[in-house]
């Protein structure tokens, strides 16, 4: 069904309010495709009787499907090399040497937008190859969290296609794959180190609550904000990384005109940001 422009207007200011995401005109076809799906599956037949049914006190229940289909989650393993060699060659020891000086010997890490967890994935199997060495002894946290919670209950699950393994060096992929047909099984040692949680990025009451962070990624989700939801959660990443911390973002993305308490930190490849 095509929507009309008020309509259109209407619920695009609705999930821009609930989740900072915002469709341009020119993304108008794809939120009528997705809306779509959940009006035949409700089986509400025009985009204003959604409207009313997502403000309903059902509509709380809705909302978690609509997510699920407005958000992307196309990711896999490994799938920035250079900021996993920054990591384990520059930033890691940097880090373990100022908590090490500090008497800490817990390394908290979040995955903001994990989607299916690869990527919390990659940063445990990689932290998990320093266990006998640079973080013999250490507390490793690592946080995974997204809005849709489809794709949480395939990160918990820890099975994964030939897709999200393809870019995964033989290395990982022989000490802590299994692999069944099609399926390709993570080893439990990887699973137990990552904790999933829904979490909307965008709302202030949850997000105040993720202290402490010494890294923090969220790669490939800021594109989806204007520039004010930028701003409002990149703000959050900051007050919760430590001022040692390095927060990282996707490599065509960047925090110009969001946020100038970040300064920038180049390595071969690519680049974080530190307070």
């Amino acid at each position: 069904m095509t929507i009309e422009d008020k309509d259109f207007e209407q619920l695009r200011d609705y999930i821009y309010n609930v989740c900072g995401i915002y469709f341009q005109v020119a993304k108008k076809y794809f939120l009528e495709s997705r809306l779509g799906r959940r009006m035949e599956a409700t089986g509400i037949k025009t985009h204003a009787e959604y409207y009313q049914f997502l403000k309903s006190p059902r509509g709380s229940a809705e909302l978690k499907f609509l997510m699920d289909e407005i958000t992307t989650n196309e990711t896999y393993f490994f799938r920035s090399p250079p900021q996993v060699l920054a990591l384990v060659t520059k930033l890691l020891p940097e880090i373990v040497e100022i908590k090490t000086k500090m008497g800490f010997r817990k390394l908290r890490i979040w995955s903001a937008a994990s989607s299916s967890g690869e990527e919390a994935y990659t940063l445990a199997m990689v932290l998990l190859e320093k266990r006998n060495t640079l973080l013999k002894d250490w507390i490793i946290e690592i946080v995974g969290t997204d809005i849709n919670e489809t794709v949480i209950a395939q990160a918990k699950e820890g099975v994964f296609n030939a897709y999200s393994v393809r870019n995964m060096p033989e290395l990982y992929k022989r000490k802590y794959i299994k692999e069944e047909g099609s399926r390709f099984i993570l080893a439990p040692e990887v699973k137990k180190m990552v904790t999933f949680n829904r979490l909307n990025l965008y709302e202030d009451a949850k997000m105040i609550f993720m202290k402490s962070f010494d890294l923090i990624f969220c790669a490939n989700v800021l594109i989806y904000f204007d520039q004010a939801a930028k701003a409002k959660v990149v703000q959050h990443f900051y007050n919760n990384l430590q001022p040692y911390g390095y927060f990282f973002v996707g490599q065509s993305e960047s925090l110009h005109g969001v946020n100038d308490k970040f300064k920038t930190v180049h390595f071969p490849g690519g680049f974080a940001y530190k307070k």
